[in-house]
């Protein structure tokens, strides 16, 4: 069994896609700091 998911949450930043992954030891959400800016500045390069 895969302790650890890959998803991708849309519902939070109006449909754009963060990536995501659950530590189910630590119980705990890690999210795509790059995915966020993107979403959030509307860079077309959010990793610059």
């Amino acid at each position: 069994m895969d302790k650890n998911k890959l998803e991708t949450i849309s519902n939070l930043f109006e449909g754009k896609e963060i990536r995501s992954v659950w530590d189910s030891e630590k119980e705990d959400y890690y999210f795509s700091v790059v995915d966020i800016v993107g979403a959030l500045t509307d860079s077309k390069v959010p990793k610059r």
